[in-house]
C-alpha cells in the first residue's frame, strides 16, 4: 500500500491535487517505481513475467526468456506515456506502440478505462504536457537505475522513438539527464514559414513561453550560419571566476570596521574593554567577522544550534580545513562566549531599526536635528560633531553622493571614515536616520576581500581551448561525463564542498571590437565561406547583429551602440564558466545562440516569481545583501536551484545546443553554467510587450540609484513620433499614459510648493533618434533627465528630478526653476495619438475628448494664497488681461519681463494653459523686436561718437529685417529714426554698385575715396567687402607686373603666372606705362614655346637640340617646353657614356651573367629616348657576345650535356671570339666528354667486373659534362649492390646476427632473389652461392612435414586408447621435433611449418607431463600452469577425446590438490567436498593412486581433532587453559577441515586476544608477548600502593620511618636523598617528573621544599600538568566485566581486579580531600596546604587516571591558587610594599567569578570593599580634576591625602589631583586649558587674556623679570660711563640677567596643555614653551619684598569690578 501511496503523490506532484480517473498509472509503472526505490522491497510486488516477444526492439540478454527488470518496465511506460501525448489524428501502430500496448493489455489492463486502445487516445495540449512532466520526473529520479544495467536500451528506445516520430522528443531529453529534478522549459521548433519573423514567432509563444521565463527554439535544418571568425588570429580577454565563491563566501566586510563595532558594543552595552587579545582556533587567529557573518548566513546561533548547521559554519570560516566533531564544538563554544551578546544586540538593533521606519514624519522632524549633530567616533576614537554654518561659511560635511552639504538633518555620517551621505542618497534610500551606529560601504565592505571576476590575460583561442581541455580532464579524465555528473559537480563546487576551483571564462567581449560570429556586410568575409551564403546570413532576420533594429523592435530608434543592448556581446566558455542569477538590463529580452562547442545548461524563473525570488534570495544569504543590499544587479551570485524549489519558487531548466537559440523574458531571473568549451553570443531586444516592464525597469534604477543604459521617457517619446508597428499601439498607448500621469502629478505638485518659474530645455539637434545627445542626470538617483528636471541658481551645475526637487538645495521654492522639454499638452497629443483609427470623425473626437479633459481637471488645481484659494486657471486670466494691456502701450523693457517670467508658472501645463503660452509668444516676439530697435540705434550712436574705435557696427541685413515687420509688433518710438539712417546706408551702396560695375572707368584714386566713406558709414553694408577686394586686386596686379619686368634670375618666373597677369589687365581695364612692357615680355615668351613645340613634334637630332638649348640659356620664364627638351639632352648624354663605361674590357669579365644584364637593361633605356643616337646599333651585337659568354662560362661551372658544349663552341666561332681564354677551356672540356662516352660503351656491352664500373663512374665525376652512356652505367651497379644487400642475410652463417622473430628470411623472398640474380649484366660468386641455400631449405621442409605426419598417428592413437605404454613413444617424438626445430633452417626462415610444429610438439609436451602424473605427486603450482596451458590449445582440441579425458582428470587433481594443500581461513573446504571429490574420482579416466590415499589420510585426522575439541569444551571452565586452546587451534589450522567446532575454537580465541589487546591498549603496551601486559599491569598496581600509602601517612603513621623515595620507592642506596622542609617527604632530584617544572624544583632546592609544596603554597597550578594520558579507571572496569564472557581463566584478570579495587580507595581519599579544601572560606589559605600536597602526590604517583575525581581535584587547587594570590594582594610582604592596582582587584575578582567562588568566602568579601572604596574615590577625583578650579584648593589636598591612604593605588587619578592643585598666572588658578604663554626668564606661564597678550612675540619676558631686568642695567650704566647711550639703549632692550634663585613652590605639569582649536594665530614656539613646564618650573607663590614693592609695572593688567 506504501508503494500506491507514493505513485498517487508522485502523480499529485505532476497533476496537481485534481487526480482524474482516466489518468491513472498502469501497475508496470508502480512496479517499476518501487524496484528502483527500495530494491530490497522489490520482492513484495515482483512483475509479471511478460514473453520477449513482445518487444522487438529491447535486445534479448540470454537465449532463454527471463521476466524484464524493472529498469525495463520503466522504459515501457515511458514509451507508454509517449504514445499517449501522440498529435490527433491518432498515428498508426509502429512496433514500439505495439509493445506498448501489448504490455498494458497483457498485465492489468483493468486500470485503464478501456484496455490497451487507451494507449493511442486522444488528448489535450495540457494532457501531453503533464505527460511530459511525468516522464521527466521519472527520468530525473531514477537515471542511474535505468542506465546503469540497460544503456544500451536506453539509447536504443529513444532511437526508436525518434525514428517514429513521437511528439516531443525534445523535451523528454531536456530533463532526461538533470540530476536536480527541476521541469525543463518549452522546446519550439518553428517551420521555415514561421521563421523568417523573429519578432512575430516570439510574440506567438509568448502567452505559454512567458509563465517559464525561458525557453529553446530549434531553427530548421536548412538554417545553419557560418562561424565568421577566423579562429587560428582570434584572441580575447578573460576574466578568472572563483566558482566556490559563487554561493559559499563571506561577505566583504571590512574587519576593521568590525573590529570598531564590536569594541563599541564591549565598552557601551557591556562595561567591558576592547578585545586586544586574539581569539585562537586550531592554532591560527579565529576571524569574529568571518564568524559572525557564517552563523548569521544560517540562521542565527539558535537556528545553527538547533539543526546542526555547525559543519557549514565552518567551512564558511576556514574553506578548505577538515571538519570534525572536537572542531565544530570548539567553534561552538568561541562564538557562543565573543559573539552571541552580540548577535543578541545586533537582533534588538535590526527591530528597533524596524519601528522607528514606521513612525510618523512629526518624529522624525523632531528628533532630526538631534540625529544629525549626534557625536561620531572615527577610526582614531576622537569625538567628532556635525555643526551647521552660516550663510557666508563653508560646510561641515558634504554628501559623497550629491557633492551638497545642504539638508544636515538628514545627513547620515560613516562611524568610521565621518564621510557623510544623505538617506536619500543611499542605495536604497533609507526613510529616517537609522539608530546607533552606521557605515558606509566603502567601510563595511574590505576592498582587499570584495568579490569579483577579476580580469585575466589576453589568449587565443587555441591557448584558452588547452586550458579548458585540462579542467575537463582533471574533474572527469578522458572519459565524457554525463549531465547528471556536471549539474551535481558544479553545485558541490558553488556550495563550498569540493574546495577552491578557479576557472577562466571570455565573457562579455564586444563584437564591434573582437568580431561577431554570424557574418556582417562591413566584415572581410573569409575565402572558405562563398558569397552568397554570407549575404544570405548577413541579412538574416535571426542574426544577432539585425535583432534590435527589426521592424517592430522599439530599440530600433536607438542610434547610438550600446555594447551587449544594440551590438552583440561575445562568449567564450569552459567546464564550469558560470553565469549567474540576474535579469537583463531594462527587463530587456535577451537572445542567446549557440555557435559551436560543449552545451550550455539554463536555469529560469519566471518574471512574475522574481519577487518571491528575491525574497529566497535575502533569506538565505543574509550577510551577503547586509554588505551589497544591490548585490543581484552585481551578477556574481549563484544559488542551488533545489533551494528555490523548497521555497515553492518555480525553477525551468534548458540545455542549450549547439545551433539553437534560447530566450529569456522580461524581468526573468536566469543562470547557469558551461559544461566545457564553446562559443555563445548575446544581445537584447525589446518587442512591443516589453515596455511595461521598460518602465519598471526604470523605476528600479532609479531606487538603487543605479545610471541607466538609456532613458525610458525618451525612447518612448522618440518611438511614438516616428513610425511604429500597428501591434505596439496599445502597450505604448498604456506606458505613455502612465508617464503623463506622472509628469503631470509631479509638475502640479512643484506649483502647489511654489516652484513657478518655468523654461524649456534646449532642443535636440537630432530629435528623432534615442541616445545620440547625452542628457543631464538626476544628481540624487542618477537617472537621465529627458522629460523634466528641476534646478536652483544656488547650485547651477546640480540637476534634480522632480521627486527629488525637495533634496536639491534649502532655498526657498520660488527660487528654484523648472525645465521641460515637452508641455503636459504635447504629451496629451502623444496619448492621443495612439488612437488606430486616423480618420476625421476620430480627430474630432480626440480634440473633444482633450478639450473635456483640460477643462475637468484644470478647476482642481488650486492652493492656497494669504486670504484663501486661488487656481491656476484664475491666475491664467488675470495675466492675459495684464498682458494685453501691456501690448497696447509704449514698450517698457521691465513691464515686458516681468509678463513673461509671470508666464513661465503657465506655459508647462496643459491645452487649457494654450491661450497663455499664444500671448507669451507674441509678448516675447514683441521684446525682442523692441530690444532690436534700440540696440540699433544705440549701436549707431555709439559708432558716430567714436568712429575711430573698434565699435561694432549694425548690419544692414538685421536693420532690414527690423523694418520689414508688417504690423509692427509694438509700439516703439525709435522705429522711424531707424528708418532714416536706412535710407542713408541704401544712398551709399547705390555708389558702390555703380563702382564695380564692368563699363566704369574709376582710377585707383577714386576706389580709396569710396571705401574710405563706406568704412565710416555707422551701418554694415556687404557690397564694401567687394570694394575692398577690387581695390586689393588693382595694387596686388600692378605689383605683379612690375616684379616680372625687372626679374633676372633664370627661370623663376612661371608661363601661368604671365597668362594670369595678362587677364587680371583686361578684367581690371588696368592703365599704366608698365603694362606695354610687360606685354612685350609675353610675345617673347610665347615665340620659345612655339619653336619648343614645334622641335618636340617632330624627329629630335641630338645636334639640334645643343643649338637651341644654346639660345635660351639664362631665359627667366620657366618654358614647361623648353624644360623637357633640356631633360631630353640630358637623358641622351647620360645613355652614351653608361655604353662606353661597359664596353671597357668587356671580354676579361668572368660576371658575364651581370654583363648580359646590364647590356639588356641599357638597350630597353635607350629604345625609351626620345633623342637619335648612333650608339644604340652597337649594343645588339654585343649582347649576342654576352650570351654566348654567359653559356661557357655555365659550362665550366656546371654539367652539361656533349651536344650544348658543341653548340656553344659552334656560336663562339660564328661570332669570332673563339680565341677567348674560356672558349678554349670549353673546347678541352668537351675532348675529354667525347674519350669518356667510348669506354662506357664498351663496358655495357660486355660482362666485366664491378671494378671497371666503378672506375667509369669515378671519372665521369671529375668531368663537367654530361656523358649519356654514364647513366646506363651507374643503373647498372646500383642494381648489383641492391642485389647483394638483400642476399647478404641468406648468405650469412652466423645466427647471432638474426636479433629477433622480425627479421626471419622470408622464403618467397628467397626465390625471387635467385630469378633476380639471372638478369645482373657483371661477374658475381654469390649467385651460385645463394642457389645452393635455397635447395637446403627445401629438402629441411621435408624433414618437418614428415615429422607432423608422426605426431598426428600418436595423437590418433591416444584417441583409441589412453594407455600408459605410448608415453615412451611421445617422448621420442617430442625430441625429434624439437632438434627439427632446432635446425638453422628453422631458425633463419619464416616458414609455415614452423608453427604447426611448434604447436603440434606443445600438445604433444603437454600430454606427457599429464600422463607422468599418475606415478608421482605433483604441486597445485603444477596443475595450475598445465591448466593454463590447456586453455591455450583448447580451441583447436576440444573436439578430440583424449584431450577432454586428460583436462577433466587435471580438473581433478586440482581440486584434490587445493583440499590437500594448506589451510587458509578464507577458502577451508567442508568434509562434504572430500567425500564428493572421491566420488568423482571413479568419474575419470587417469589413475592417481597416491592423491587418493591422502585424501582418506586427512579425513582420518579431522575426525581425530573433532573429537579433541569436544573433550575440551565438555570440561570444567577451571580446567580450561588458555595454552590448551591455543594448541587445539594450532592442530586445527593443519589438520582440520571446515566445520562448527573449527569455528567455535577460532571464535573463543579471537575472544580472548581481542580482550588482551584492549588490555594492552589500556595500559599503553605495544603488541607482543603476554608477559608485558601482566608487567604493566603490576607497576600500575604498586603505584596504586604507593599512592594509598602516601593518604595513611597524612592520617596519622609515622613517616619517618619511610627513608626511600617517595616516587619511586626504591631505598636511598649510594643516591643522596632530599627531604623536604614541610611535608618530610623524601625524594630523589631525577625522579621528580617534569610536568612539576624543573626550574621550580631547582629554585627550591637550596631552602629543601619539594616543588608540590611549593605549588600549592606560591598557588602558582600554571606550571602544573596533571599526566591525562594515563590507563583510566572507567576502562579498567569495563574491562574487568568482559573478562566474565571468556571461557578460559588467565592471570590478567586477576590482576585487573586488584587494581580496579585499590583506584576505587584512592578515588576516595581524594574525594575528601577535595571536599575539605572547597569547605574552607576563612581568611588563611595554608589550612589545606598539607592536605592539597599529599594529594597532588598522590595524583602524581598514582598510575590510573579518573576524569570525574582528576576535574573536582583541578577545580580545587584553582580555587586554592586564587584564594593565595588574594591573600598575598591583600597582605603584601614587607620587602614590597607597593599596593596592589585597580586593575589587578578587578582582574582577580573577574577570576573568582568564572571558578564560581562562594560570595560568603573571605578574601572575596574583601577585594570587593576595597574595589568599590577605590572605584568612588576615583570617580570623585576624576570630576575635581576636570572642574577648572570649582573645588577649595584644601578640599583637593585632602582629596590627595585619602587617595594616597586607600588599600588600592591610582597612578593617573593621583597625578590629575596633583595637577589640579597647581597655580598658574597672576590670577592664581588651576589650569583650565585656556591658552598661555611662558617666560623665558623664571619659566612661569600666563593666560594671554591677563596679559592682555592678542600675539605671540618671539621672546617673552614677564611684568615681575623685567624690574629685575631693568635695575641690573641701571647699576650696569652707573658702572661704565664711559659706554656710550646707544649702547646702554641696546643693552637696555636686548641683554638679559639672572634672577637670583628663589625657592619654588613644586607643580605638577598640566596633562592636557594643549592649543584650543580656535586659537590658530599661536606659534610652535608657544606649544614647545608648554611642554617644556615641569614640576622644578614653576614659580613661587610669592616674591620677595622687594619685588612686591614694584606692582605698580602690573596695573595695565588689573581690572577693578565695582
Amino acid at each position: 500500500m506504501w508503494i500506491e501511496g507514493l505513485i498517487v503523490e508522485l502523480w499529485k506532484n505532476v497533476y496537481g491535487h485534481r487526480v482524474y480517473k482516466e489518468q491513472t498509472l498502469t501497475l508496470s509503472t508502480i512496479f517499476a517505481v518501487a524496484n528502483l526505490m527500495t530494491p530490497t522491497d522489490a520482492t513484495i510486488l515482483p512483475p509479471p513475467p511478460p514473453p520477449v516477444t513482445f518487444y522487438p526492439h529491447l535486445p534479448s540478454t540470454t537465449s532463454t526468456q527471463p521476466s524484464l527488470s524493472a529498469a525495463t518496465f520503466m522504459l515501457l511506460e515511458i514509451g507508454h506515456l509517449y504514445c499517449r501525448r501522440r498529435p490527433q489524428p491518432p498515428l498508426p501502430l509502429t512496433p514500439t506502440l505495439l509493445a506498448a500496448k501489448s504490455m498494458a493489455e497483457g498485465h492489468c489492463c483493468a486500470s485503464f478505462p478501456s484496455g490497451g486502445d487507451v494507449l493511442l487516445g486522444q488528448k489535450s495540449k495540457r494532457d501531453h504536457c503533464h505527460h511530459r512532466e511525468m516522464v521527466a520526473i521519472i527520468a530525473n529520479h531514477h537515471r542511474e537505475s535505468l542506465m546503469s544495467p540497460f544503456r544500451g536500451t536506453v539509447a536504443q528506445f529513444e532511437a526508436c522513438i525518434e525514428k517514429e516520430s513521437v511528439f516531443g522528443i525534445e523535451q523528454i531529453k531536456e530533463s532526461y539527464g538533470s540530476s536536480l529534478a527541476i521541469p525543463p522549459a518549452p522546446v519550439y521548433t518553428p517551420t521555415e514559414e514561421e521563421f523568417k519573423d523573429p519578432l512575430a514567432y516570439i510574440y506567438k509563444i509568448r502567452p505559454e513561453a512567458e509563465s517559464y521565463g525561458i525557453c529553446k527554439i530549434i531553427p530548421p535544418k536548412n538554417w545553419k550560419p557560418p562561424f565568421a571568425l577566423d579562429l587560428d588570429k582570434f584572441s580575447f580577454p578573460t576574466k578568472t571566476q572563483a566558482i566556490h565563491q559563487l554561493q559559499a563566501r563571506p561577505p566583504a566586510c571590512n574587519s576593521k570596521t568590525f573590529e570598531l563595532e564590536y569594541n563599541r558594543f564591549l565598552e557601551e552595552q557591556c562595561g567591558k574593554k576592547a578585545v586586544k587579545k586574539k581569539v585562537v582556533f586550531e592554532g591560527k587567529e579565529l576571524d569574529l567577522c568571518k564568524l559572525f557573518n557564517g552563523v548569521k548566513r544560517f540562521g542565527g546561533y539558535d537556528n545553527v544550534v538547533k539543526e546542526k548547521k555547525w559543519g557549514e559554519v565552518f567551512r564558511f570560516v576556514r574553506s578548505g580545513g577538515k571538519i570534525s566533531a572536537c572542531s565544530k564544538y570548539v567553534l561552538c563554544q568561541l562564538y557562543k562566549e565573543h559573539l552571541y551578546d552580540y548577535e543578541n544586540y545586533y537582533s534588538k538593533l535590526d527591530r528597533v531599526k524596524e519601528k522607528s521606519c514606521k513612525r510618523g514624519v512629526q518624529g522624525e522632524k523632531k528628533s532630526g536635528q538631534q540625529s544629525c549633530k549626534r557625536s561620531r567616533i572615527n577610526e582614531a576614537g576622537d569625538n567628532i560633531k556635525l555643526h551647521h554654518k552660516g550663510k557666508d561659511e563653508e560646510y561641515d560635511q558634504i554628501c559623497e553622493q550629491c557633492r551638497s552639504g545642504l539638508h544636515a538633518e538628514v545627513m547620515l555620517l560613516c562611524d568610521r571614515c565621518n564621510k557623510g551621505w544623505h538617506i536619500h542618497c543611499l542605495s536604497p534610500p533609507l526613510a529616517r536616520v537609522p539608530p546607533g551606529n552606521w557605515y558606509c560601504s566603502e567601510c563595511f565592505n574590505s576592498e582587499k576581500d570584495s568579490f569579483g571576476f577579476v580580469p585575466g590575460k589576453q589568449l587565443t583561442l587555441e591557448a584558452f581551448r588547452r586550458v579548458a581541455d585540462r579542467a575537463k580532464k582533471k574533474w572527469f579524465g578522458s572519459t565524457s561525463a554525463s549531465r547528471v555528473q556536471l549539474e551535481k559537480k558544479f553545485w558541490e563546487i558553488v556550495e563550498g564542498s569540493v574546495g577552491e576551483v578557479e576557472v577562466i571564462y571570455g565573457s562579455d567581449l564586444d563584437t564591434s571590437v573582437y568580431g561577431s560570429g554570424f557574418p556582417r556586410t562591413a566584415d572581410e568575409r573569409p575565402s572558405s565561406i562563398q558569397l552568397n551564403e554570407w549575404d544570405e546570413y548577413s541579412d538574416s532576420p535571426w542574426n544577432l547583429n539585425n535583432l534590435p533594429k527589426l521592424q517592430g523592435s522599439m530599440l530600433r530608434a536607438v542610434h547610438h551602440n550600446i555594447a551587449g543592448v544594440m551590438v552583440p556581446w561575445l562568449y567564450i566558455g569552459m567546464l564550469f564558466s558560470s553565469f549567474c542569477w540576474h535579469f537583463e538590463d531594462h527587463c530587456f529580452y535577451s537572445m542567446n545562440y549557440h555557435h559551436w562547442g560543449e552545451p550550455k545548461c539554463w536555469y529560469s524563473v519566471p518574471g512574475s516569481e522574481a519577487s518571491a525570488f528575491e525574497k529566497v534570495m535575502r533569506n538565505c544569504l543574509p550577510d551577503l545583501f547586509d554588505a551589497q543590499p544591490d548585490l543581484l544587479f552585481q551578477l556574481v551570485t549563484m544559488l542551488n536551484p533545489s533551494v528555490l524549489q523548497e521555497h515553492n519558487v518555480p525553477v525551468y531548466s534548458v540545455l542549450q545546443e549547439p545551433g539553437n537559440f534560447v530566450i529569456t523574458f522580461p524581468r526573468s531571473y536566469h543562470g547557469g553554467f558551461n559544461f566545457g568549451l564553446n562559443c555563445a553570443e548575446a544581445v537584447n531586444f525589446a518587442p512591443a510587450d516589453w515596455l511595461p516592464y521598460g518602465g519598471f525597469g526604470a523605476e528600479l534604477y532609479q531606487h538603487y540609484r543605479k545610471p541607466a543604459v538609456l532613458s525610458h521617457e525618451e525612447l518612448l517619446c522618440v518611438v511614438a513620433k516616428n513610425d511604429f508597428d500597428s501591434n505596439a499601439i496599445p502597450y505604448l498607448k498604456k506606458e505613455l499614459l502612465r508617464v503623463y500621469n506622472k509628469e503631470k502629478s509631479w509638475r502640479e505638485r512643484l506649483w502647489k510648493n511654489g516652484v513657478i518659474s518655468s523654461s524649456v530645455m534646449a532642443p535636440r539637434e537630432q530629435p528623432n533618434f534615442v541616445g545620440v545627445e547625452e542628457d543631464a542626470t538626476c544628481v540624487i538617483c542618477q537617472q537621465f533627465l529627458y522629460l523634466s528636471a528641476v534646478g536652483c541658481s544656488c547650485r547651477p551645475s546640480a540637476l534634480v528630478c522632480l521627486e527629488h526637487w525637495e533634496n536639491l538645495c534649502e532655498c526657498k521654492p520660488r527660487k528654484r526653476h523648472l525645465l521641460y522639454r515637452h508641455t503636459l499638452s504635447e504629451l496629451n497629443d502623444l496619448v492621443i495619438m495612439m488612437e488606430k483609427d486616423t480618420s476625421e470623425e476620430t480627430t474630432q473626437k480626440r480634440n473633444t475628448r482633450k478639450l473635456s479633459t483640460c477643462t475637468k481637471d484644470s478647476p482642481s488645481l488650486s492652493k492656497k494664497v494669504k486670504g484663501g484659494h486661488v487656481t491656476l486657471a484664475q491666475l491664467a486670466e488675470e495675466w492675459l488681461v495684464r498682458s494685453c494691456k501691456i501690448l497696447q502701450m509704449p514698450y517698457s523693457s521691465d513691464a515686458y519681463a516681468s509678463a513673461l517670467k509671470e508666464a513661465q508658472q503657465f506655459v508647462w501645463a496643459g491645452s487649457e494653459m494654450d491661450p497663455v503660452r499664444e500671448l507669451a509668444k507674441n509678448l516675447a516676439e514683441a521684446q525682442n523686436w523692441a530690444e532690436g530697435v534700440r540696440d540699433c540705434l544705440s549701436k549707431i550712436e555709439l559708432w558716430t561718437c567714436h568712429d575711430d574705435c573698434e565699435v561694432e557696427r549694425v548690419k544692414m541685413e538685421d536693420v532690414t529685417s527690423l523694418l520689414d515687420a508688417s504690423p509692427v509688433p509694438c509700439n516703439e518710438p525709435g522705429h522711424l529714426k531707424l528708418k532714416g539712417h536706412e535710407e542713408e546706408a541704401r544712398v551709399l551702396i547705390r555708389e558702390i554698385c555703380a563702382a564695380l560695375s564692368i563699363s566704369s572707368n574709376v582710377s585707383i584714386v577714386d576706389l580709396e575715396t569710396l571705401y574710405s566713406k563706406a568704412s565710416k558709414s555707422a551701418i554694415y553694408v556687404k557690397e564694401s567687402e567687394d570694394l575692398s577686394t577690387k581695390l586689393s586686386a588693382v595694387k596686388l596686379c600692378l605689383q605683379t607686373v612690375r616684379n616680372c619686368i625687372s626679374e633676372k634670375t633664370p627661370g623663376v618666373i612661371e608661363v601661368d603666372v604671365l597668362n594670369n597677369l595678362k587677364s587680371e589687365i583686361v578684367e581690371l581695364q588696368l592703365q599704366v606705362p608698365e603694362v606695354s612692357m610687360f606685354l612685350d615680355f609675353a610675345k617673347r615668351v610665347e615665340l620659345c614655346q612655339s619653336r619648343c613645340t614645334e622641335m618636340l613634334k617632330g624627329s629630335i637630332t641630338l645636334k639640334n637640340l645643343e643649338v637651341l638649348v644654346q639660345e635660351y640659356d639664362g631665359f627667366t620664364v620657366n618654358v614647361p617646353e623648353l624644360k623637357l627638351l633640356r631633360q631630353y639632352q640630358n637623358d641622351a648624354l647620360y645613355w652614351i657614356s653608361r655604353f662606353n663605361n661597359i664596353l671597357k674590357n668587356i671580354h676579361e669579365r668572368e660576371d658575364q651573367e651581370n654583363v648580359f644584364d646590364e647590356l639588356i637593361c641599357l638597350e630597353k633605356d635607350g629604345s625609351l629616348l626620345k633623342v637619335q643616337v648612333d650608339e644604340l646599333l652597337l649594343v645588339d651585337v654585343e649582347l649576342k657576345k654576352a650570351c654566348c659568354r654567359v653559356k661557357a662560362w655555365k659550362v665550366l661551372r656546371s654539367k652539361m650535356p656533349l651536344e650544348s658544349i658543341q653548340q656553344v663552341m659552334d656560336v663562339a666561332t660564328e661570332l669570332q671570339i673563339g680565341n677567348e681564354k674560356v672558349f678554349r677551356e670549353v673546347s678541352d672540356v668537351l675532348a675529354r666528354a667525347v674519350c669518356l662516352e667510348e669506354k662506357a660503351k664498351h663496358v655495357l656491352a660486355c660482362e666485366v667486373q664491378m671494378s671497371e664500373y666503378e672506375d667509369v663512374l669515378r671519372m665521369s665525376e671529375d668531368l663537367c659534362a654530361l656523358v649519356p652512356s654514364v647513366d646506363g652505367v651507374k643503373e647498372a651497379l646500383l642494381m648489383a649492390k641492391s642485389w647483394l644487400i638483400k642476399s647478404k642475410p641468406y648468405l650469412v652463417s652466423d645466427l647471432s646476427v638474426m636479433s629477433d622473430a622480425n627479421s626471419l628470411l622470408k622464403v618467397d623472398d628467397l626465390k625471387e632473389l635467385v630469378l633476380k640474380s639471372k638478369l645482373l649484366k657483371m661477374c658475381l660468386e654469390e649467385r651460385s652461392l645463394l642457389e645452393d641455400v635455397l635447395q637446403n631449405y627445401i629438402k629441411w621442409e621435408h624433414h618437418a612435414c614428415s615429422a607432423l605426419h608422426d605426431a598426428e598417428s600418436l595423437l590418433n592413437i591416444l584417441d583409441v586408447n589412453l594407455s600408459y605404454d605410448i608415453v615412451f613413444k611421445i617422448g621420442d617424438q617430442i625430441t625429434k621435433m624439437e632438434s627439427i626445430m632446432k635446425a638453422e633452417y628453422s631458425l633463419r626462415f619464416d616458414s609455415l611449418v614452423i608453427p604447426k610444429l611448434q604447436e603440434t610438439c606443445a600438445i604433444l609436451q603437454w600430454c606427457f607431463i599429464a600422463l607422468n602424473f599418475h606415478a608421482v605427486d605433483p604441486t597445485l603450482k603444477e596443475v595450475l600452469t598445465l591448466l593454463e596451458d590447456a586453455e591455450k590449445h583448447h580451441v583447436a582440441y576440444a573436439s578430440r577425446p583424449f584431450w577432454r579425458s586428460l583436462v577433466d582428470g587435471m580438473n581433478w587433481l586440482k581440486k584434490a590438490l587445493e583440499i590437500l594443500g594448506p589451510c587458509n581461513d578464507n577458502k577451508r573446504f567442508d568434509l562434504s567436498d572430500v567425500k564428493e571429490t572421491l566420488r568423482q574420482y571413479k568419474m575419470i579416466k587417469i589413475s592417481f593412486s597416491l592423491i587418493v590415499d591422502q585424501l582418506l589420510d586427512a579425513v582420518k585426522r579431522h575426525n581425530v581433532w573433532v573429537e579433541e575439541v569436544k573433550s575440551f569444551f565438555n570440561c570444567s571452565s577451571g580446567d580450561r587453559s588458555w595454552s590448551l586452546l591455543l594448541q587445539l587451534e594450532g592442530v586445527g589450522s593443519t589438520d582440520a577441515f571446515s566445520c562448527t567446532e573449527m569455528e567455535m575454537v577460532a571464535s573463543q580465541v579471537q575472544k580472548v586476544k581481542e580482550w588482551k589487546q584492549r588490555g594492552r591498549d589500556i595500559v599503553g603496551v605495544k603488541a607482543g608477548e603476554d608477559n608485558l601486559l601482566l608487567d604493566a599491569l603490576s607497576q600500575i598496581l604498586d603505584s596504586l600502593d604507593r599512592s594509598l600509602e602516601l593518604y595513611n601517612t597524612t592520617d596519622g603513621c609515622n613517616q619517618n620511618q619511610r627513608r626511600f623515595c617517595m616516587f619511586c620507592s626504591c631505598e636511598s642506596g649510594n643516591q643522596e636523598l632530599s627531604t623536604c622542609s614541610v611535608c618530610m617527604e623524601c625524594y630523589h632530584m631525577q625522579c621528580i617528573k617534569p610536568s612539576l617544572g624543573c626550574g621550580t624544583t631547582q629554585s627550591h632546592a637550596s631552602a629543601h621544599m619539594c616543588p608540590h609544596c611549593h605549588i600549592i603554597e606560591s598557588g602558582k597550578i600554571s606550571q602544573l600538568k596533571i599526566d591525562a594520558k594515563r590507563p583510566e579507571l572507567d576502562m579498567f572496569v569495563k574491562l574487568l566485566s568482559d573478562a566474565d564472557n571468556l571461557c578460559v581463566e588467565i592471570e590478567e584478570k586477576v590482576l585487573i581486579g586488584e587494581i580496579v579495587e585499590k583506584a576505587v580507595a584512592y578515588k576516595d581519599c581524594l574525594t575528601k580531600i577535595v571536599e575539605f579544601s572547597l569547605a574552607s572560606l576563612g581568611n588563611d589559605p595554608s589550612v589545606v596546604f598539607s592536605k592539597l600536597s599529599t594529594a597532588l602526590k598522590a595524583v602524581e604517583v598514582a598510575g590510573v587516571y579518573d576524569g570525574e575525581s582528576n576535574s573536582k581535584f583541578e577545580f580545587a587547587l584553582a580555587r586554592n591558587s586564587w584564594r593565595v594570590r588574594a591573600s598575598k594582594l591583600l597582605q603584601p610582604s614587607s620587602s614590597s610594599s607597593q599596593k596592589p592596582s585597580i586593575h589587578q582587584i578587578r582582574r582577580l575578582l573577574k577570576e573568582g567569578v568564572a571558578i564560581k567562588v562562594p560570595l560568603e568566602d573571605y578574601l572575596w568579601k574583601r577585594l570587593t570593599e576595597i574595589k568599590e572604596i577605590g572605584l568612588q574615590w576615583a570617580l570623585k577625583a576624576k570630576e575635581v580634576s576636570a572642574d577648572s578650579g570649582a573645588l577649595e584648593l584644601h578640599k583637593v589636598f585632602e582629596l590627595i591625602d585619602k587617595g594616597e591612604n586607600l588599600a588600592v593605588h591610582f597612578d593617573n587619578e593621583l597625578k590629575l589631583l596633583r595637577e589640579r592643585s597647581m597655580l598658574y598666572c597672576i590670577c592664581r588658578k588651576p589650569y583650565d586649558r585656556i591658552p598661555m604663554i611662558c617666560c623665558d626668564k623664571c619659566e612661569e606661564w600666563y593666560h594671554f587674556k591677563c596679559i592682555k597678550l592678542s600675539w605671540v612675540p618671539k621672546d617673552y619676558i614677564c611684568p615681575a623679570c623685567k624690574i629685575d631686568l631693568l635695575d641690573e642695567i641701571e647699576i650696569e650704566i652707573e658702572d661704565n660711563r664711559c659706554t656710550s647711550s646707544s649702547i646702554i639703549q641696546q643693552d637696555r632692550s636686548n641683554v638679559k640677567l639672572k634672577c637670583e634663585e628663589e625657592p619654588q613652590t613644586p607643580s605638577p605639569r598640566p596633562v592636557e596643555l594643549r592649543r584650543d582649536a580656535e586659537s590658530k594665530d599661536i606659534s610652535s614656539r608657544r606649544r614647545s614653551g608648554i611642554e617644556r613646564l615641569l614640576w622644578r618650573n614653576r614659580k613661587p607663590f610669592r616674591r620677595s619684598a622687594k619685588k612686591r614693592i614694584q606692582l605698580d609695572i602690573f596695573s595695565s593688567f588689573f581690572h577693578v569690578h565695582s
